[in-house]
């Protein structure tokens, strides 16, 4: 009885052929085993694929471009304390310094007045703001948002601000401290972990790796 050529693959009995495809093809996994088994899973998609949430997630719940998918975590309300602490330090806290040089050398620090110090103080600061600013709007992140690993993103897509909205998220910070400051303090209790000035912009603070 003859069983075919063993060196045709396509000579075999009936029920023996081996899986279709030609090389470098994936092939699927027989009906039953599970596809760890030797037989190549799906891929995942490229970096920066948009994604789409997970079954039953809220509305807006993308993750940022390159995360994982599924419900990001959100900010609590210590972290962005810190890292609007850290920003602080680092816009206004070379003006301060430059302009305590201008007071201990004035000949009288009684009476000292602003001098040439405090003015590149002030010129530090304000080019510090704006560059932290675009900073924000193109990567998400403040050099002190960056440090304690969070980022700020378009509550829709998951996407950052860009420097326009992260403007204009600056400007509705006012929100924020009109009845009693009450709105910075609104993450303490939101399940977004919001800020109203968040809420009008659409916009949420997520953890992500530091670094």
């Amino acid at each position: 009885m003859s069983f075919g050529d063993p060196n045709n693959p396509y000579d075999q009995p009936y029920g023996q052929h081996p899986p279709q495809g030609g090389p470098g093809y994936p092939q699927q996994a027989p009906q039953g085993v599970p596809p760890q088994y030797g037989y190549p899973q799906q891929a995942p998609p490229p970096y920066g694929y948009p994604q789409q949430p997970l079954p039953g997630a809220p509305y807006g719940a993308y993750p940022p471009p390159g995360m994982p998918g599924g419900m990001p975590e959100f900010a609590h309300w210590g972290l962005r304390v810190g890292a609007y602490v850290l920003d602080m330090l680092i816009i206004a806290g070379p003006m301060y310094a430059l302009g305590f040089v201008d007071l201990v050398t004035a000949p009288d620090p009684a009476t000292a007045k602003p001098g040439v110090f405090f003015v590149v103080g002030v010129l530090y600061a304000v080019a510090m703001g704006v560059f932290q600013l675009f900073q924000e709007g193109s990567k998400g992140q403040t050099f002190g948002k960056k440090a304690v690993g969070i980022s700020v993103l378009r509550e829709a897509d998951g996407r950052t601000l860009g420097f326009g909205m992260a403007f204009v998220r600056k400007l509705a910070h006012f929100l924020d401290s009109l009845a009693c400051y009450l709105g910075w303090l609104w993450p303490l209790w939101d399940e977004k972990k919001q800020t109203l000035a968040d809420k009008v912009c659409s916009t949420v603070v997520i953890r992500v790796p530091k670094g």
